[in-house]
């Protein structure tokens, strides 16, 4: 009788500890599919997340994730804001103009895989430009989007300028007809392209101009981090963890991705993935963010008219 006493104050204490553990393990516990989205086509900018997924380091964490491919104009933030995907990929002044206009449902940044900006301005070797001031100071044209935030930092830094801009139709095909043309881009895109079609160039970093949001920003909401913080620290390693091998040895996720967007030849995921190496290393430790980049981030944006309220450094983003 006393055995099986004792036999059901175990159970009752086991069936006790099963129903009041913490919601993190009882997603684990139920095999929760966590939806993670790019904003972009299966690329090697994205290349640690892939990996993190082919070498199984979400299984390791006890995490289910799926990677949701993105393209043209696809509405990260707001994927995330309103519950459509639990992370999404988003760029830092995303972060912020989101986190301006919904006071109550704020997003932080997790993990920020480009450490320098890619976004860049290409221009004809001919031109003998030495920077984007250049660009922008003299006669010619620039193909750009007029209204994103990094162009509009550019002409308020450069009130004066004499470029007539065009509309960006994407590609190279005005460039390559125009040497008066350049054009907006990613280092690790245009210019690997441009070299494909033995057109001589020079490439200038928006970055240099001291204008160098965090990109690539593995992000999440506030409100998820704060009921599931175990699930969002395991996620950080294990993208931590995909970004140190994709570093080292990108073939396999590389192939991987390759499958996945077909219109990107396997030699120019290569030269991508040399070509962004020296934006993603961080002494600090990869994914690493800082408040003070993070806050003089937030003086350019509110000049610029892109924010309006008063945004503090440290509820942008968390580090590990």
């Amino acid at each position: 009788m006393k055995s099986i006493k004792l036999v059901g104050l175990f159970l009752f204490a086991l069936n006790t500890l099963v129903f009041a553990q913490a919601p993190d393990a009882q997603a684990a516990s139920t095999g929760t599919t966590y939806k993670l989205a790019l904003n972009w086509l299966p690329e090697p900018q994205f290349g640690g997340f892939y990996q993190a997924l082919i070498d199984d380091e979400f299984k390791k964490q006890g995490l289910n994730i799926e990677i949701l491919p993105g393209g043209s104009g696809t509405p990260t933030v707001q994927m995330l804001t309103k519950g459509v995907v639990d992370f999404a990929i988003v760029s830092a002044e995303e972060i912020l103009i989101s986190n301006d206009k919904n006071l109550k449902n704020n997003v932080v940044g997790i993990f920020a895989a480009f450490q320098k900006n890619p976004q860049m301005i290409m221009s004809h070797e001919s031109r003998k430009f030495k920077n984007i001031g250049d660009v922008l100071t003299n006669e010619g044209y620039l193909a750009w989007q007029k209204g994103l935030s990094y162009s509009l930092y550019l002409l308020k830094k450069y009130p004066h300028a004499k470029v007539k801009m065009v509309p960006y139709l994407g590609g190279l095909s005005q460039f390559q007809k125009d040497d008066q043309l350049s054009q907006q881009g990613f280092i690790t895109s245009e210019p690997i392209a441009a070299g494909d079609l033995k057109i001589p160039i020079s490439t200038f970093l928006v970055a240099d101009e001291g204008f160098n949001p965090y990109t690539t920003v593995l992000s999440v909401r506030k409100d998820f981090n704060k009921v599931h913080p175990e699930t969002v620290k395991k996620l950080h390693q294990a993208v931590a963890n995909g970004w140190t091998s994709y570093l080292k040895n990108p073939d396999k996720a590389n192939a991987y991705m390759a499958k996945l967007n077909p219109g990107m030849k396997p030699d120019t995921f290569k030269k991508s993935a040399e070509a962004q190496a020296a934006l993603i290393q961080n002494t600090d430790g990869l994914g690493k963010m800082t408040e003070n980049r993070w806050g003089e981030l937030i003086l350019q944006v509110k000049k610029l008219g892109l924010v309006k309220n008063k945004l503090k450094a440290e509820n942008q983003f968390v580090n590990f």
